[in-house]
């Protein structure tokens, strides 16, 4: 089995490699390429990927390479987890926002429209090539912003399931809480991408019994911490909300933190130096504590598991994963892009059925689908006016004095990569 890792440079890659590794028998790899433009890391990422495979006694072969085509070539799976502009246009993209009182932050608000506008045109172009190469490739994408990423790549026609990890965080989370194995932990997921809630938590599958109001009782302090919500609203919500939420549910409290200290993006950008002087170490053959720090938790079990199950190795049943929609939820269009839980197998990716969902949720959910409507129209299309119409939908914007103020910046901020402007 031959699988293909796009931005294979990324500091990120040794955890998916240390997944890799540990899983094995859950996904036989016997060709793993790592392809990135970038020369300098990719030869210290791919030193250390080899040196984790073989402490973890992986008898698959490890090839880095710069060369797009030749990498995804007869690949079972091509991976994205590619940054457009890396750090320093993440950097901006949670900061200028912040000079009109809106929240910078890179997948979600003007920041993550920024994101989406460099990103979408980048990975269609990969996957337009992945398809004349290996048409029967799945292509699992982690790119942010993976709802709208996803969406265009299912739009083009692409065989192709969006992944994040917030799903299997509150998994791991709760099992532990509880004192069960993971795998004994089903959720009742459901939103859009980074705008998700728990609304049940049920033990042995998706009829076993709902834990979630046990789980509320006995941990609801330890939960409401790990979000940074007050334990009061999760109490009144009775569901366990994304901690994206927060930059709804708390948005001038947020933005008020964020304008005291330095960016994410800073704070990463000095984490992957030390990442990258530690990867040149030829003695370390394990992926490094720090890493943990760099997010992405559990992003390497989630990845085995849909890839094993999508390739017919094995895997779980029941994932949580970003699709069309399909009708699943009744109040958005069929070719809405959701994040829920579904049966995923060699076939493709069915969506399990959605209870009602309360109103309260589904306008959120309503509204943000419409922004991402017209940002993937402006990601595809260019211009300002469909940019200010995106920033203009977006409910943590959602007035015309700041869609035009912060239309100005993203185009400025953002030109070397939009072809349009």
């Amino acid at each position: 089995m031959k699988l293909a890792v796009v931005g294979g440079g990324s500091t990120y890659t040794p955890e998916l490699i240390d997944g890799f590794a540990r899983l094995r028998d859950t996904l036989p790899i016997s060709e793993l390429v790592l392809i990135d433009p970038a020369a300098d890391r990719l030869e210290l990422v791919g030193g250390l990927a080899r040196r984790i495979f073989a402490r973890q006694g992986h008898d698959g072969r490890i090839v880095t390479t710069s060369d797009l085509d030749a990498g995804v070539a007869d690949a079972d799976a091509v991976l994205l987890q590619l940054r457009v502009g890396g750090q320093a246009a993440r950097n901006q993209d949670e900061t200028w926002p912040l000079e009109c009182g809106c929240v910078g932050q890179e997948t979600t608000g003007a920041g993550g429209l920024a994101k989406a506008l460099r990103t979408v045109p980048v990975v269609l172009d990969i996957a337009e090539r992945v398809r004349r190469t290996n048409p029967n490739a799945w292509i699992i994408d982690f790119t942010n912003p993976v709802g709208i990423v996803t969406r265009a790549l299912l739009q083009a026609g692409h065989k192709a399931v969006g992944l994040c990890n917030v799903a299997i965080g509150f998994q791991r989370k709760f099992a532990g809480l509880l004192e069960v194995a993971p795998a004994d932990i089903h959720l009742n997921h459901v939103g859009l991408n980074h705008l998700t809630w728990e609304t049940g938590v049920r033990l042995g599958g998706p009829e076993g019994a709902d834990v979630l109001p046990k789980l509320l009782a006995g941990h609801g302090d330890a939960i409401a911490d790990d979000l940074h919500l007050p334990r009061a609203v999760l109490d009144r919500l009775g569901v366990v909300p994304s901690y994206y939420l927060r930059y709804f549910y708390a948005h001038d409290e947020v933005v008020r933190e964020l304008k005291t200290k330095p960016s994410r993006a800073a704070e990463v950008a000095e984490m992957e130096k030390q990442l990258l002087e530690m990867y040149g170490d030829p003695a370390l053959d394990e992926k490094p504590e720090l890493l943990a720090r760099r997010g992405g938790a559990f992003y390497s079990e989630a990845a085995v598991d849909l890839a094993a199950s999508l390739l017919g190795a094995g895997g779980s049943p029941y994932q949580v994963v970003n699709t069309v929609n399909k009708g699943t939820l009744s109040f958005l269009p069929d070719d809405a892009v959701i994040e829920v839980q579904a049966a995923v197998g060699s076939q493709g990716v069915t969506p399990l059925p959605v209870p009602e969902v309360d109103p309260l949720y589904a306008g959120l959910i309503a509204q943000v689908t419409a922004y991402e409507d017209l940002a993937l129209e402006a990601a595809l299309r260019g211009g300002r006016d469909r940019v200010f119409k995106a920033m203009l939908s977006h409910p943590l914007i959602a007035q015309y004095e700041y869609a035009e103020a912060l239309t100005d910046k993203l185009i400025a901020h953002n030109q070397e990569h939009l072809a349009w402007a």
